[in-house]
């Protein structure tokens, strides 16, 4: 059976520990630490939930070859906790609205800079054996916020046939003087209507597309975001966009 973790402090769920809902059954994602009676019993930050947490890295350390320090701990769950179901929701960037979250401070327009500044962006997708595929592209064409991105391809590429059989995506941004990297995951969709290809068209793409804006060779890439990770000051952080 597969391993089921609390989505709050992230330890691991067996029928004695769960919560508890309002109800009195059992809730299949919190633990009898974190919730009962259908609310968490700790109002807290994922920080503070983390250093709560941190004091028990001896019993961690129990089940491991290697022990590890609290400060080893706490990296490890800064990393893993913004995947919980508490706190990503949590770290959501409202796409319309400004960030309130401090820990998300400066998210939406360090998104923004990277995709209208940086020259070339890197696509992924997924092909017929289930791997990652990576390309590096010219920078988005047209961004609606941090939301929905354009590119521009070739209607016959390897890409647009792994988008059209399987539209999960990824797109990242790097920033390599700043050291700093942007991901978002998503959809991809191919669009070949002429409304979407003549918004991104620009003079010069004759270049790519001798046929023009009609050239059956050329088509849009159009990425919806849905959640994302940056990483930025030697910190990375997970968040949902909504």
């Amino acid at each position: 059976m597969e391993m089921k973790f609390c989505q709050s402090c992230g330890m691991p769920l067996t029928e004695e520990v769960l919560g508890t809902n309002a109800d009195g059954s059992k809730n299949e994602e919190y633990c009898m630490y974190c919730y009962r009676d259908g609310k968490f019993l700790q109002e807290c930050t994922m920080d503070e939930m983390i250093e709560h947490c941190a004091q028990f890295v001896g019993e961690v350390n129990k089940g491991l070859p290697k022990p590890i320090t609290k400060e080893e701990y706490i990296g490890q769950m800064k990393m893993y906790f913004p995947h919980l179901k508490r706190w990503r929701k949590e770290l959501t960037i409202a796409d319309a609205l400004p960030v309130e979250n401090p820990a998300l401070a400066g998210v939406k327009e360090l998104i923004g800079k990277m995709a209208d500044t940086l020259p070339v962006a890197f696509i992924s997708s997924v092909d017929e054996e289930g791997y990652p595929c990576t390309k590096a592209m010219l920078s988005p064409r047209v961004r609606e916020g941090i939301k929905v991105f354009y590119f521009t391809t070739n209607t016959f590429s390897l890409r647009v046939a792994h988008y059209k059989a399987n539209p999960k995506a990824s797109i990242y941004f790097c920033d390599t003087d700043g050291f700093k990297g942007m991901m978002l995951r998503g959809t991809m969709e191919v669009l070949m209507d002429a409304a979407s290809k003549e918004m991104i068209w620009r003079d010069g793409d004759e270049q790519y597309y001798p046929g023009g804006v009609t050239d059956p060779n050329y088509c849009v890439l159009k990425f919806t975001a849905t959640d994302g990770r940056f990483y930025s000051d030697f910190y990375p952080r997970s968040f949902v966009i909504e």
